[in-house]
């Protein structure tokens, strides 16, 4: 995210940032760096952004940058550090809600104090009293809001796997999932529900079937076991599915079979936390495997293993895949 009017920063603008923040953190600075550093702050919008997104990773896992490379940010505007403060607090949680806010009305806020939440890299497992049962995955905020006539359950962000139990009211009440774009009613049924990077969201039905409404004026649509369907404010889109009875990760694995590593590394973006990018020039190399979630560094370890990549880190919550240096490169650097 980035301040209206400037543009956002490419992957080298953010690498060349995350390098400017290393050499500031590292111990003694001379003035001619110094100087450098800020000529490079003042080429344009596309830089000044990145720096901005630089300090706000930083602040969230390393704690207080040096004043140095802090003084920028304190010579703008009061209204942009405003900006600034909000972008770093929705720095830990996923980009899927962000564009979800704009569109509904449940509020940023209640993701933050949801009653059942897991942290970037957890898994966790929720029995409710009605028999359903729920298998959050990584970044995740929900609540359970039941009535005496309905089942209510409403994601905020991140993922969630349901299995829905026989409700022993009677009659049965409704089970439903209200999203930002939209409801989801249970027929009898296994699904999961994910918040997309464009604020969207997509269900994956795995037993029974699933009713998916948008918000907006668009038409319900019932989607059965084995299709998966992506909800829209406006519209909702049938898409082919999950294969298997149950998501992958909720065996702990991310499996790609022939996954373009940019997706890969997207994928895994979400188990770890930090900054994670993959190269422009390596994002469309092939991947396939099984991979635990447990361990993102034992997942990046076997990239560099097996594909023409490496893996650099500029500081410890700072990662990129990119490409191997070849031998002559590396001589000629010497």
């Amino acid at each position: 995210m980035t301040e209206a009017g400037e543009a956002s920063p490419s992957f080298e603008d953010l690498q060349q940032a995350a390098d400017w923040f290393a050499v500031l953190q590292g111990g003694a600075v001379s003035e001619e760096e110094r100087q450098e550093w800020q000529r490079w702050l003042d080429t344009g919008p596309r830089q000044r952004a990145a720096w901005d997104q630089v300090l706000a990773v930083a602040d969230v896992f390393a704690g207080a940058a040096n004043p140095l490379a802090r003084q920028v940010l304190e010579r703008r505007p009061a209204v942009s550090r405003q900006r600034r403060t909000v972008r770093r607090a929705l720095l830990v949680a996923p980009a899927a809600v962000l564009a979800g806010w704009a569109v509904s009305q449940l509020g940023p806020w209640r993701g933050w104090v949801a009653a059942y939440r897991t942290d970037t890299g957890e898994q966790r497992a929720v029995a409710l009293s009605d028999g359903s049962e729920l298998w959050l995955n990584t970044a995740t905020a929900l609540d359970v809001d039941y009535s005496a006539t309905l089942r209510r359950l409403v994601l905020h962000r991140g993922e969630v796997l349901i299995t829905s139990g026989h409700d022993p009211s009677s009659p049965p009440r409704p089970l439903v999932v209200d999203v930002a774009p939209g409801r989801l009613t249970a027929l009898g049924t296994r699904f999961s529900v994910r918040y997309q990077d464009d604020g969207g969201v997509s269900v994956d039905v795995f037993e029974g079937a699933v009713r998916v409404a948008p918000r907006g004026r668009g038409e319900p649509v019932v989607v059965p076991a084995g299709r998966g369907a992506l909800l829209l404010h406006d519209r909702v889109h049938l898409t082919p599915g999950q294969a298997g009875a149950l998501p992958d990760w909720q065996r702990g694995m991310l499996v790609a079979d022939g996954m373009r590593l940019g997706d890969f590394i997207a994928e895994l973006r979400r188990y770890r936390r930090g900054y994670l990018a993959c190269a422009p020039e390596v994002a469309d190399l092939r991947i396939v495997g099984s991979y635990p979630l447990a361990d993102t560094d034992r997942i990046l370890s076997a990239l560099q293993a097996t594909l023409p990549v490496q893996v650099r880190q500029t500081m410890p919550w700072w990662t990129v895949v990119e490409a191997r240096a070849s031998p002559a490169a590396g001589a000629a650097a010497r």
